[in-house]
């Protein structure tokens, strides 16, 4: 069985709407799967191998910066992003740094599962930042993806496929 992505709108319910400002980046991808918010975003935050060998490749290169490599201990989180907000409907997890705050969120609507990101830089360093690692983010968003989609078919999550489309 094929499972496949698809980019989609950001959903007319999504807190992130309230977030979003000019200059912003903002994402959005879905794939049939009747998972809830939470469940969905805890599969899609347990990165496959490979997706856990760029964090950390991420991580070698921005520590000498001062940049964030997780949210902050001992409150909800999804990974290693705490929970801004959840509703039965969406999810959004994500932490602000110096150069950018960042969001994702997770919504369950009309038998899909969405996967948004929404990212907005402070300075130069964040649309940098934000540059390099874009091609990255979309490959691990659609595997994200993929992987619930399995789960919910099969309750395998199927993370180290590089499979995404």
């Amino acid at each position: 069985m094929l499972l496949q992505t698809s980019s989609a709108p950001l959903p007319a319910l999504s807190a992130l709407h309230q977030m979003r400002r000019a200059g912003d980046f903002l994402d959005c991808y879905r794939i049939a799967s009747p998972m809830a918010p939470r469940a969905a975003a805890e599969i899609i935050t347990n990165f496959p191998i490979w997706a856990q060998l760029l964090v950390k490749l991420r991580g070698l290169v921005t520590t000498p910066f001062g940049l964030k490599q997780s949210g902050p201990e001992g409150v909800d989180s999804v990974g290693f992003f705490p929970v801004i907000s959840e509703t039965p409907d969406e999810l959004i997890a994500g932490f602000d740094d110096k150069h950018l705050n960042f969001c994702v969120s997770t919504i369950q609507q009309d038998g899909y599962v969405y996967l948004a990101t929404w990212v907005s830089p402070h300075n130069i360093g964040g649309r940098i930042y934000l540059a390099t690692i874009l091609p990255f983010h979309i490959l691990i968003a659609r595997n994200a993806l993929v992987r619930v989609a399995r789960h919910s078919n099969t309750g395998q999550s199927g993370g180290d496929s590089l499979e995404a489309q």
